[in-house]
């Protein structure tokens, strides 16, 4: 049972139930609320920080941010009474900071009067505007199969080995609203990356200017793995206050949800909670939702909150808890696949998987192009029915297929070879995009263009356009 104390903290409590790894167990304790952020002196007289994971009416366990050697039953704790709040200011940019908010740059810390929580703010979804501005990332596949619009979170599904860092960096360094002179903001939440990882995307960001406009927010593969649930909500807190105070356009790359939600299962097991599918806890649903749902646009505020989320999917199982849930909460998902990727074509994007629910509200007349549309929808009917005769051809060989079959092969190695591959420094607009999809188009004959209009046809096929 845990005793009322008066120290140098002021009102704090002494005795621990139990310590059990980085969670403490006390009992006795009122008048204390979920996610309430503690400090804990322990006998060693080390001060450390941690928070309330579990309350019920007179025990609590509280999770340790940091070490756990020197954790003893007779540590002092003080309940602060609020959940976490991080000080934010325009300084905020060209920043980098760990999983605790703490600068990582040799520079001093954002001294500001505006605390804000790091759970975020309920937004009325009445306020809610439906995301329909075009992003351009300069990378085909995205721009001309799978469109961003402003205010979506559209995650990337990947496996280990696969080059998402390098296309996370190619849309750092080149997304833009068309229209609007201004660049995008960059919040980068690293989770559980690697040195080489991290140091690979602060060296791109440094390299081609991108460190001024960005924010980083840094935790390890080395670093407490608990601070791993605190640095998505630290990045998404900056976010929004870049999004929403000072009126910003916001890119937020989330990296990796793998390695959070591991860190979730990691506690939960230790917590001995009931587990779920996976072994993850049954909130795994909700508590992924409590993130990605943070992106938007709201009624009344120029800035808006755009989310590109990677995934590592174990084995490259989509049916794995993380990715298959993350499908559901977000609005869609680009698919990384490694037999594209074994033969050398970057970025190694498999349109036929992937999916932008809100692509539809982001392009064609005015936002894109008329044509973009039927383009789109005809690229993957062709390339669909391109890959049917590639397996086929495997089987019969090439000579058994029929004339037409060859014809969709033909278009899907040219689709594969022209419009997916594309340097991993080169920017195309999406005029340039669509254009080279026409001419992949032309290899197939006009009658089977069946997906697009006949004005638009008229309009931007090869053999007209040279009329």
């Amino acid at each position: 049972m845990a005793t009322t104390i008066k120290d140098i903290y002021g009102l704090s409590y002494k005795g621990v139930k139990e310590v059990r790894g980085s969670l403490l167990f006390v009992e006795g304790v009122k008048n204390i609320a979920y996610d309430e952020i503690v400090k804990i002196r322990s006998p060693d007289g080390i001060d450390r920080m941690g928070r309330v994971l579990d309350v019920s009416k007179n025990a609590a366990v509280i999770q340790v941010f940091g070490g756990e050697i020197g954790l003893q039953a007779e540590s002092v704790i003080k309940f602060s009474g609020s959940a976490m709040r991080i000080p934010l200011s325009d300084e905020v940019l060209g920043r980098m900071f760990d999983g605790m908010f703490q600068p990582i740059d040799g520079m001093p810390p954002i001294y500001s009067d505006d605390l804000r929580d790091i759970n975020g703010s309920p937004v009325n979804p009445k306020a809610r505007i439906y995301p329909n501005n075009f992003i351009q990332t300069g990378i085909s596949t995205i721009d001309g199969c799978l469109s961003l619009v402003r205010g979506q979170k559209l995650p990337i599904f990947s496996e280990s080995g696969l080059p998402h860092n390098r296309i996370l960096a190619q849309i750092a360094r080149q997304a833009t609203v068309r229209g609007e002179a201004e660049e995008f903001a960059l919040v980068f939440s690293a989770m559980g990356l690697k040195h080489e990882e991290a140091q690979y995307f602060i060296d791109q960001f440094k390299r081609f200017g991108v460190i001024e406009r960005s924010v980083v927010v840094m935790n390890l593969a080395d670093d407490p793995a608990i601070e791993r649930l605190l640095t998505p909500r630290i990045a998404l807190t900056v976010a929004e206050y870049l999004a929403f105070d000072l009126n910003m356009h916001v890119l937020a790359i989330l990296s990796d949800m793998t390695n959070y939600a591991e860190s979730l299962r990691e506690m939960s097991a230790a917590r001995e909670e009931v587990p779920g599918k996976g072994g993850y806890p049954g909130y795994l649903y909700s508590d992924l939702a409590s993130i990605y749902e943070r992106a938007g646009i709201i009624t009344g505020r120029k800035g808006s909150l755009t989310q590109m989320p990677i995934l590592t999917m174990p084995g490259g199982d989509l049916r794995h808890p993380i990715p298959d849930l993350s499908g559901y909460i977000t609005e869609g998902q680009v698919i990384l696949d490694k037999t594209l990727n074994a033969r050398d074509i970057y970025p190694p994007i498999n349109i036929l998987p992937s999916l932008s629910r809100l692509m539809r509200k982001g392009i064609g007349k005015g936002k894109t192009r008329e044509d973009h549309g039927g383009v789109s929808d005809q690229l993957y009917d062709a390339y669909s029915r391109g890959m049917r005769a590639r397996d086929l051809a495997r089987i019969v060989g090439e000579m058994g297929l029929s004339d037409r079959e060859r014809r969709f092969l033909l278009f899907a190695d040219e689709f594969e070879k022209k419009f997916v591959s594309q340097g991993e420094f080169e920017n195309r607009s999406v005029e340039e995009t669509l254009d080279i999809a026409w001419n992949v188009l032309s290899i197939l004959p006009e009658e089977e263009l069946v997906r697009i209009k006949e004005e638009h046809i008229k309009t931007y096929h090869p053999k007209y356009r040279k009329i």
